[in-house]
């Protein structure tokens, strides 16, 4: 006679085995799909030259330090102290920013970012293409 009462039981094992084995899978596959962009990037001209020289040249040494023209600033003061300078210059000028290669790409790009905030919108970085 059967006792309506009583709980089934339940095997999970089966599952649970199921589900690890599903979940292995997935760890091993997962970082071997490599989703990759063929992206080429333009080639510097090595046969134009500026024969213009530049308005405004911002260079940064690799000590992190900002030179324009005879003045020096540190990095982190840059950005307060180029915009008190900004009004030696109009918006229209062409500024070109040397950066050594040792540096921080965050570094390159504070200097970028805190020139375009300025209003310039003539903005170059030069390489030794």
């Amino acid at each position: 006679m059967n006792d309506w009462n009583d709980a089934p039981e339940l095997n999970i094992t089966p599952l649970v085995d199921i589900m690890l084995v599903l979940l292995a899978i997935l760890m091993v596959t997962t970082p071997a799909m490599v989703y990759q962009e063929k992206i080429v990037l333009p080639d510097g001209s090595k046969s134009a030259v500026v024969k213009k020289i530049p308005e405004l040249e911002i260079r940064i040494s690799s000590d992190r330090k900002v030179h324009i023209k005879k003045d020096t600033f540190l990095l982190n003061e840059f950005a307060d102290n180029f915009i008190m300078l900004k009004n030696r210059y109009t918006t229209n000028t062409q500024v070109y920013i040397k950066a050594d290669e040792s540096l921080k790409y965050k570094d390159v790009m504070y200097v970028l970012k805190s020139v375009k905030e300025a209003g310039f919108t003539k903005v170059s970085l030069e390489t030794n293409g």
